[in-house]
């Protein structure tokens, strides 16, 4: 057996067993009338709405990339149940988009994706995650988002200084039927401390402009490094991938490498310069301990950090 799928599923069986030694969730205010607000959000996100939202803006731009080594290629397809996007409206009714990944825990609700997609205090309105969206479809219904847990850190230090920790848990209500999301679409292992090095990496990303009215995601295969940063505005160490296209809006799209149960997710496009400075270069936060706190804290129903809490 791979050393390294022997470690993957270690690491799975730890966050089960965590994640069982914990009592079952709170009783949580806004559980109650989640159908309802299911209800609700699937019938705001039309196909017009959801192709007219735009994605999250953080100050920086991706600019388009120096002539060099020739890049991987992106293509668009219909995606993957277990991967999706969060659509909500902000303070000036403008529908805006981020994407994230349904990962396996206990009580099925739980997805995965980046810290800056959801860290502005702005409002969030009709905050809704639509697993596999692709050409103005819901194809799995529309799951309304109950918690958001992010790293008190990445909220103190921003986006810059608090890169390495641009990854959040988030948690789902369950859809019209009372299904929770990963029992609709399954989930995908989340796997801290991946290494750095991986030959093949599969990037998904939904980009914020395309010739489609409906855009879909892209999808992508190349190799993982490590990167170390050299700006001192935003310190640590970094997944680096090559795979072109993914221009702005694709912020939250899996890192998925194979393991011994289907797919695992090793990042999410974030972190260094919140996913990169060029459509051909992405970047992940690396997952540690700290993800597995959130996922735990998830799991439990804590209340989350805020912004200026501390």
């Amino acid at each position: 057996m791979d050393r390294r799928f022997a470690l993957r599923g270690l690491a799975t069986a730890l966050l089960g067993l965590l994640a069982a030694a914990l009592p079952g969730p709170a009783a949580l205010a806004t559980a109650v009338g989640s159908a309802p607000a299911a209800v609700a959000a699937d019938a705001y996100w039309t196909a017009e709405r959801m192709a007219a939202a735009q994605p999250v803006t953080t100050g920086g731009r991706r600019q388009p990339a120096a002539v060099g080594e020739p890049v991987p290629p992106s293509r668009p397809f219909d995606g993957l149940p277990q991967v999706g996007t969060f659509f909500w409206t902000d303070g000036q009714n403008v529908g805006r988009f981020c994407g994230g990944t349904v990962v396996r825990s206990p009580h099925r609700d739980l997805v995965v994706s980046a810290a800056h997609c959801l860290r502005s205090p702005s409002p969030k309105l009709r905050l809704t995650f639509v697993p596999q969206y692709h050409d103005g479809l819901k194809p799995h219904g529309v799951f309304p988002v109950e918690l958001i847990y992010i790293d008190q850190r990445y909220y103190d230090l921003g986006t810059g200084a608090g890169a390495r920790w641009d990854y959040t848990v988030v948690r789902l209500g369950p859809r019209e039927d009372g299904k929770e999301v990963q029992s609709a679409v399954g989930g995908f292992d989340l796997l801290p401390y991946p290494g750095y090095r991986h030959r093949d990496v599969r990037l998904i990303g939904y980009p914020g402009n395309s010739d489609a009215t409906y855009p879909k995601p892209l999808d992508c295969r190349s190799a993982t490094h490590r990167y170390t940063s050299t700006d001192p505005g935003a310190p640590g160490d970094f997944l680096e991938i090559p795979c072109a296209g993914y221009v702005g809006g694709t912020s939250g799209g899996p890192f998925l490498v194979r393991g011994l149960s289907g797919y695992a997710l090793i990042g999410v496009i974030g972190g260094y310069h919140t996913g990169g400075d060029t459509p051909d270069i992405s970047y992940s936060s690396y997952f540690t301990r700290d993800l597995i706190a959130l996922y735990l804290h998830a799991v439990h129903g804590d209340p989350p950090a805020r912004p200026g809490s501390v």
